[in-house]
C-alpha cells in the first residue's frame, strides 16, 4: 500500500488509541498523518494524554475512518521511534506542515512524533464483516 498516496488521496477522520504503562486505553482525534515514506508517519502531538502515554509505552492504533459512509477506512498498528520539535527536521515540507500548525495553535506545546507503521489492515475485515 502507498500510504503517501492513501492520505493525499483520501478524506476522512482519524482517532489513534494509546495506553498507559498499567494498560489504560485513551483515543483521541487526530489529523491525517505526514508520510514520511513507505514505512513511517508523522503526527503533530499536543502535550496532553496520547503524549505522555507515548512515553512510557511506544505503541499505538491510528485508525482512518473514510469519508462517505459505511465502514471503509484502515487500521494502523504503529511504533513511535522518536520525538521532535520540527526545528532541525531536514524534510523542508514536514517543517513547512509543522509549522502551519505551530501557527493555527499559538498557545499549545507541539511535537512531531515519528512512528513505524508495524502493519496497516482493512478497517472492517472480511471475517469481522461475516460475524
Amino acid at each position: 500500500m502507498n500510504l503517501k498516496e492513501y492520505f493525499e488521496g483520501t478524506k476522512g477522520t482519524g482517532v489513534i488509541s494509546t495506553s498507559d504503562g498499567s494498560g489504560r486505553v485513551n483515543s483521541a482525534i487526530y489529523s491525517k498523518p505526514y508520510v514520511i515514506d513507505g514505512e513511517s508517519v508523522a503526527f503533530i502531538m499536543a502535550d496532553r494524554l496520547t503524549r505522555k502515554n507515548l512515553k512510557v509505552n511506544p505503541r499505538a492504533a491510528f485508525l482512518f475512518l473514510e469519508d462517505g459512509g459505511g465502514f471503509s477506512g484502515k487500521r494502523f498498528a504503529l511504533t513511535m521511534t522518536k520525538e521532535g520539535t520540527g526545528e532541525d527536521e531536514p524534510d523542508a515540507a514536514l517543517t513547512a506542515w509543522y509549522e502551519k500548525y505551530r501557527q493555527a495553535y499559538p498557545d499549545e506545546s507541539l511535537y512531531l512524533g515519528y512512528f513505524h507503521v508495524d502493519e496497516t489492515l482493512p478497517l472492517v475485515n472480511e471475517l469481522e464483516q461475516a460475524g
